[in-house]
């Protein structure tokens, strides 16, 4: 072997000991002659030394070591005086004094620091160009060894509870269902196309059909769609199904997993089972399906105590069936009005007419250009249910639910991060169940919220045509910190009812046929009820990790713009691939 231990694990008990050490230089120092090397590798760094007392030739050879050159040291591990230990260092307590060295590799000056400070302020497009010397610096190493003990972690969960890990086909049939498929045509059959799969959703369906019971697998899934932070065209999921299960069922396995994982992140335990809310109560009180429940500044309900006011504003909006809500932002009375006016244009955009507030001073007194309007009764009621005191900034919102909902929820983060409320380091899961199973797109048009598989809530299936807007799925999504961390329901089984969803969202036999018929003529040989949910590994990861980007708990990432700059891709393809698979590329005329 060319190496005994690697450069994260001596320390004193190895004093005298011959070594091999294997690894880049990170740095090299002169001291008086005598060459003092910080070796180092995915397990740590270790202080080599070259003295020319030990051996001339070793020495002469470190004399001429730069930055990432690749080396073998070879000597005797020593206790370093301990005026001179590294306390920041796992290795600090030792060094290795070397008498033979064997440079494997010379390196380029690397366009950026390695080190994980420097690099941080290095353009991430210039880092994700050259990708493998990014994937040196420690803590994308770290968060690469998070990743694969999260893994093994929801491995040995599910493998314990019996789910059976299976792998699903990668080239499959086009059905969009929300995204734009990547697809890729076919050379055995012109005018033919593959797709690779958004998620396994079918097949693991399927294999529910065909006796699995209880699958997983930890999948790649694809989408052709806009990119940020926590979106890449290619991921991966945690994805799983069961077959004879009920809402709860999926619960108990996902707490469960969910369990494994915090433990195997190094987060230790958390209590079970999860808690939970539904889907109205989420947006009611946070105004979001996503609710970030470290911290509170919930939202609260003003309608009834403004129902017969004098301010014409609210009660115009509750006349015409609107809410009245507000949020109580602690101790964020002294906020600059540039911060208040940002966040009238954020609740504009939204939909809401304006943003109006209460400062209240030092004095008790509150500032505000509305509340003037108020009643001495109307008042004493906003202060007892928002808990009004010196130092608080409230913000109303008042129209629609859906609109106040989403611009105080977008508000209470934004606030609440300004106010510090929002604990680091702190995970808070939450369940979100109930959701509906329609909603109208932009253009009004009925849509699924979550996919045409999703089965009613058994006592709903009765709105179904009459109105379908009041139906609830049996859906759920996992959040963690306000971040959705995996979403499944419980599937529809039998083919006259899953046609009957399809003839509610206005898909034609025909179409249906054309895109899912595989799924119905299945659905016809005696499945069973069956439920499932995926989790996003690379959110979970970021999270775990403390990341800021997917992108960092991810090997090779793409871009904002879907590109790998270290492999160039996408590029163009020659002629002869072209005409392999029947395509030709149709440049526009020039004008």
């Amino acid at each position: 072997m060319l190496r005994t231990h690697t450069c994260g694990e001596l320390n004193k008990a190895h004093v005298g000991e011959r070594v091999d050490l294997c690894g880049w230089v990170a740095t090299v120092r002169d001291h008086g002659g005598v060459m003092f090397i910080d070796l180092r590798d995915r397990y740590g760094v270790t202080q080599a030394i070259f003295d020319p007392t030990d051996s001339q030739e070793a020495w002469q050879v470190a004399q001429n070591l730069r930055a990432e050159y690749v080396i073998q040291a070879s000597g005797v591990v020593e206790a370093r005086p301990p005026a001179m230990e590294n306390r920041k260092l796992a290795t600090g307590a030792i060094e290795v004094r070397c008498d033979r060295i064997t440079v494997y590799n010379k390196s380029r000056t690397p366009p950026f620091p390695l080190d994980d400070g420097e690099a941080a302020r290095v353009s991430e497009d210039l880092r994700l160009a050259y990708r493998y010397l990014d994937l040196r610096r420690a803590s994308l190493q770290k968060n690469l060894t998070l990743r694969n003990k999260m893994s093994l972690g929801v491995r040995e969960c599910l493998t314990e509870k019996g789910f059976t890990e299976v792998e699903t086909p990668i080239l499959t049939k086009s059905t969009p269902e929300g995204a734009r498929d990547y697809i890729v045509p076919n050379r055995l059959a012109a005018g033919t196309f593959f797709a690779l799969p958004q998620a396994p959703q079918q097949y693991k369906q399927l294999l529910m059909m065909g006796g699995t019971d209880r699958y997983f697998q930890i999948a790649r899934c694809f989408r052709d769609e806009d990119l940020r932070a926590d979106r890449q065209p290619e991921f991966t999921q945690i994805d799983l199904e069961m077959s004879f299960v009920t809402p709860e069922d999926i619960y108990e396995v996902i707490d469960a997993v969910l369990a494994s994982v915090m433990r195997a992140s190094g987060h230790g335990d958390i209590d079970l089972p999860l808690p939970r809310m539904t889907y109205d109560e989420a947006m009611n009180r946070y105004g979001s399906d996503k609710p970030d429940t470290r911290f509170g500044m919930e939202i609260e309900d003003l309608t009834a105590i403004f129902a017969d006011t004098s301010f014409k504003v609210f009660g115009q909006v509750i006349e015409k069936g609107g809410v009245v809500k507000a949020v109580n932002v602690k101790g964020l009375a002294g906020v600059p009005i540039r911060a208040i006016e940002d966040w009238t244009e954020l609740a504009k955009d939204e939909g809401l007419g304006g943003l109006a507030f209460i400062r209240v001073q030092e004095d008790g007194t509150w500032k505000s250009p509305i509340v003037k309007f108020f009643s001495d009764e109307e008042q004493a009621s906003l202060k007892k249910v928002l808990n009004i005191e010196v130092g608080d900034l409230v913000l109303f919102a008042a129209d629609k639910p859906a609109t106040v909902h989403a611009a105080l929820g977008r508000l209470r983060l934004l606030a609440g991060a300004m106010a510090k409320a929002i604990p680091d380091g702190k995970f808070s899961f939450t369940w979100v169940t109930e959701f509906p199973l329609f909603e109208n797109d932009a253009e009004g048009r009925l849509q699924v919220m979550h996919h045409p598989f999703t089965s009613a809530h058994p006592e709903d299936w009765d709105l179904l045509e009459s109105d379908p807007l009041r139906v609830r799925a049996q859906a759920y999504d996992i959040v963690l910190n306000g971040v959705e961390l995996g979403s499944g329901s419980i599937r529809i089984h039998n083919p006259e009812t899953q046609a009957r969803l399809f003839k509610a969202l206005g898909i034609p036999d025909e179409e249906a046929q054309n895109r899912f018929g595989h799924l119905l003529k299945a659905l016809s040989y005696g499945a069973p009820p069956h439920g499932g949910i995926a989790l996003g590994l690379d959110r979970l990861a970021m999270l775990m990790a403390g990341a800021q980007s997917i992108r960092d708990v991810i090997a090779f990432p793409k871009t904002q713009k879907a590109s790998d700059l270290m492999m160039e891709a996408p590029s163009t393809i020659d002629e002869k691939q072209l005409r392999d698979v029947h395509l030709e590329i149709r440049r526009p005329e020039a004008e």
